[in-house]
C-alpha cells in the first residue's frame, strides 16, 4: 500500500520535475532532497510522536502505528520513485512525444497512450527493487509498536526461547515474498518486450 501510494504521488511530481523551471518544480526538488536524505526511521518515529503535537486531530484513536507507518513509508518512499519515474520518462524518445502530437492526440493520450507503455518498461526493475527494499524496511515499525512479520517473530521468541525456528520461517516468509515479486517482475518485462527499441529494430527485416 505504501508502494502504490508513492508511485501515485511520484508520477505527477515526475512529470513536474521534467518540465520547465517554477517555484513548484523547486519545492519538489526541495522535497526529494529532505526526504531521501533524513533517515527512514527518524521520519518514523516524527510522523508517529512529533504529528500529533502539531496537529491536534492525529491523537485521535483512528491515527494508528498502521497508518502512521502508511504515511511514513509512502512519503519516504516517494522521494526515491520520483526519481525512478523522471529518469524513465526522460529516456522516452522525444520524437514518439512529437509524432503523437502530430496525429491529433491531446496530452492525456500521449502520456496514456505512449508514454507512459515505454517509461513502465524502464521504470519497472528499479521500481522493483525499490519495492523489495520497502519490504524489508517495514520491519522498522516495530518500534512503534506496529505488528508486523519481524515484530510477531520477536515476541514469539521472546515467549518460546526457540530462536533458530522462529526467525528461520521469517527469512522464509520474507524470501517467499522477494521471490514472487520478482516472477512478477520477469512476466511483466516480457509482457512489455515491444516497448524495447533495440528488440524492435533487431526483429526488422
Amino acid at each position: 500500500m505504501s508502494h502504490l501510494t508513492a508511485i501515485i504521488i511520484s508520477v505527477p511530481m515526475a512529470i513536474t520535475l521534467n518540465g520547465p523551471d517554477s517555484i513548484i518544480r523547486q519545492a519538489l526538488r526541495v522535497y526529494v532532497s529532505v526526504f531521501r536524505g533524513a533517515p527512514t526511521l527518524l521520519q518514523l518515529l516524527f510522523i508517529w510522536n512529533a504529528l500529533p503535537q502539531f496537529f491536534p486531530i492525529f491523537r485521535e484513536e483512528w491515527f494508528t502505528p498502521f497508518l502512521a507507518t502508511w504515511l511514513s513509508l509512502s512519503i519516504n518512499e516517494s522521494a526515491y520513485q520520483v526519481e525512478i519515474n523522471r529518469a524513465a520518462l526522460s529516456a522516452v524518445d522525444r520524437g514518439q512525444e512529437q509524432a503523437a502530437d502530430a496525429l491529433g492526440m491531446n496530452r492525456r493520450q500521449v502520456y496514456f497512450h505512449v508514454i507512459f507503455p515505454q517509461a513502465l518498461r524502464i521504470a519497472l526493475p528499479p521500481t522493483i527493487n525499490e519495492f523489495i527494499n520497502l519490504l524489508k524496511t517495514t520491519s522498522l515499525a516495530s518500534v512503534i509498536s506496529l505488528q508486523e512479520l519481524l515484530s510477531v517473530t520477536q515476541i514469539q521468541v521472546a515467549r518460546t526461547f526457540e530462536f533458530t525456528e522462529y526467525y528461520a520461517a521469517a527469512l522464509i516468509y520474507y524470501l517467499a515474498m522477494v521471490f514472487f515479486f520478482l516472477f512478477v517482475q520477469k512476466r511483466v518485462e516480457r509482457r512489455f518486450a515491444w516497448a524495447d527499441r533495440h528488440k524492435a529494430c533487431a526483429n526488422e527485416p
